[in-house]
């Protein structure tokens, strides 16, 4: 592996590392934030989903700025937009009509960040190595969330985001050099092999940070494509859809869980402060089992000569159905041990879809990963903006009842399952 890709790998996902931790500060700060300025459910519900009209707004608007800008232009923007939203939090909280269009500002930048960097794994790390790329990726947001289960509920509300926003503003100042250290080494390399009448190929040199990969899916790197795509080509093919759906059920737990999580321990199963923290412990389990999944990923791939289909469709399928079991097991918990448990169990399948439906984008559209990624997360941003206030209602009409939440959760959990399972593929498609 190149040291530029290397590099591009660590501090991606760092980058991923930080966006997940900010988006998990607000379902923990929320129950203080509550309480302070008197927050009936409803109202939690929508400043929980807020966030996702900006995120949900911001793909297919940063994939088209990708392709006039660069994935890494607009990744170092992202970065910069959802940090200073973060840090700008505390000052407006008392406002709901302010922070609602903070979080949908946050939601914007953050909706930014891994199309761009789905782009720039698809274009520069090899077919070998990607598995475990999105492993690591992935798993780094579960550490995030982590971090952040772990020092916030011991922290006033404020410094939660002020801590956390500082961190990406700092996270900014490390990718800028980075990037345009890399660009100008890559163009400096460039301009000696042609000086010195060498006609080499793109592989015998540093690579620039904005590439795609050649259609054969060989891992070279290739200048890159700035054409409008025809945006019917993403929408057209079941194999695409497989993916999208399969990415939307897998969401739809996961807003449960983030959204909703510590607020059901607090109020429900009475945790503390200190109980709280143990809202940690599935993200540490997400974060082991999504590195694990893309380990064993590339070895049934390179050592047990699986198909890519077959482990693509065995990630997603254990992913997709065990989560949705577990969702089912939840009905009948009381108590918080039993709850922590089956939470783990939870996100741990989830994780296993980092090496299914999530790596499948550069399977079947390795020039154009980023731009069916985006679509992807658009459609899965879908249950974020239903979770708050639906969960809300859902559980308002039951009479404080939640089995209706989980019920609902495990049918689209399984019903991505199988769509997955009989509609992808693997071959190259666009």
């Amino acid at each position: 592996m190149r040291t530029s890709t290397y590099r591009l790998i660590c501090l991606c996902t760092v980058a991923n590392f930080i966006n997940s931790a900010d988006r998990a500060i607000l379902p923990i700060a929320i129950i203080q934030m509550a309480d302070e300025f008197g927050w009936s459910l409803s109202w939690q519900g929508w400043i929980l989903s807020s966030f996702s009209y900006g995120y949900i707004t911001s793909q297919i608007i940063g994939t088209t700025a990708a392709s006039r800008f660069g994935a890494g232009n607009v990744l170092t923007l992202s970065v910069l937009v959802w940090s200073l939203s973060m840090f700008i939090t505390p000052f407006i909280a008392s406002n709901c009509f302010l922070l609602i269009l903070f979080r949908v500002l946050l939601g914007f930048g953050e909706g930014l960040g891994l199309p761009m960097i789905f782009q720039l794994f698809a274009g520069n790390v090899p077919v070998s190595e990607r598995s475990k790329a999105f492993g690591y990726l992935i798993s780094a947001g579960t550490v995030g969330q982590t971090v952040s289960a772990l020092i916030a509920p011991h922290i006033y509300w404020p410094w939660m985001f002020y801590k956390f926003g500082t961190f990406g503003i700092i996270w900014t100042y490390f990718w800028f050099n980075f990037y345009y250290r890399s660009f100008d080494e890559s163009r400096m390399n460039k301009l000696n092999i042609v000086e010195s009448g060498n006609n080499g190929t793109n592989s015998e040199i540093e690579a620039p940070l904005i590439v795609t990969t050649t259609g054969n899916g060989n891992g070279k790197f290739t200048n890159s494509n700035r054409r409008f795509s025809e945006w019917t080509r993403f929408v057209s093919y079941w194999p695409l859809w497989a993916i999208y759906i399969a990415h939307f059920a897998m969401n739809w737990s996961n807003y449960i869980i983030m959204q909703w999580f510590p607020s059901y321990l607090s109020r429900y199963l009475g945790a503390d402060s200190k109980s709280l923290s143990l809202t940690a412990v599935p993200y540490i389990m997400n974060s082991i089992a999504g590195i694990g999944a893309g380990h064993m990923a590339d070895n049934l791939i390179s050592e047990r000569k699986w198909t890519i289909l077959s482990v693509r469709r065995l990630m997603t399928g254990l992913g997709l159905f065990g989560a949705g079991l577990c969702m089912l097991c939840f009905i009948s918990v009381k108590s918080l041990l039993p709850a922590i448990l089956i939470i783990c169990a939870a996100m741990s399948f989830c994780a296993l879809n980092s090496a299914g439906h999530l790596s499948n984008h550069s399977d079947i559209a390795p020039n154009h990963a980023g731009i069916t990624f985006a679509i992807s997360n658009t459609i899965a941003t879908i249950p974020g903006l239903l979770c708050g206030p639906l969960t809300a209602e859902l559980v308002v009409q039951s009479q404080g009842r939640w089995m209706p939440v989980f019920v609902l959760a495990a049918a689209i959990n399984f019903v991505g399952a199988v769509v997955y399972a009989s509609q992808s593929s693997a071959s190259l498609i666009i």
